[in-house]
């Protein structure tokens, strides 16, 4: 993922290819920036033969599209069955308390980011809830910044948060 250096219609020039459908050219868009920059929209839509309503459409349906620029420590943390079953509820609890954040504040403000309640940490850590990373056998689950952690526990998660935050220059819980 890199930052935002290209235009919108090098983006679109980029990715915009042979039978890629609109769903492929925003993932590889997404995968490329990090998430879908407003002004891709038109463009993309013109170069699709589609509407802005009908590319917005699907950006805005898919939980997993981005309009806004990602937190630089994503938290990801599975809440289906199996890992509920297995304690993902009380890792959630436990995730809040430690990072000062919320899950899913992002849906109850008007940013599509995921966010932090916290003037301490800004935009720079954000808490999701997922259903199902496919870890189901060695439940519960979550991601921290795309890497997969399994059979979670509040060590586990301690480690893995403190490395995320390390290696983005945020000070966690242990260097603040």
């Amino acid at each position: 993922m890199t930052h935002l250096n290209a235009s919108p219609s090098e983006l679109i020039e980029r990715h915009v290819r042979g039978d890629r459908s609109l769903l492929e050219v925003l993932h590889a868009i997404q995968d490329e920036v990090g998430y879908l920059p407003a002004g891709v929209v038109a463009p993309l839509a013109q170069s699709l033969n589609l509407s802005r309503a009908e590319v917005h459409g699907v950006i805005t349906y898919y939980h997993y599209f981005r309009t806004t620029p990602p937190p630089r420590v994503a938290i990801q943390l599975c809440r289906a069955e199996s890992c509920r079953s297995m304690g993902s509820e009380a890792m959630a609890a436990y995730i809040e308390q430690s990072t000062g954040c919320r899950f899913d504040a992002h849906h109850h403000s008007t940013s599509s980011s995921l966010s932090s309640d916290t003037a301490a940490h800004g935009d720079e850590i954000g808490l999701e809830s997922v259903y199902c990373l496919g870890l189901c056998g060695t439940s519960p689950a979550m991601t921290i910044n795309g890497k997969m952690i399994a059979k979670l526990t509040p060590i586990k998660f301690d480690a893995a948060f403190d490395r995320a935050c390390r290696h983005t220059g945020i000070a966690s819980k242990e260097t603040a």
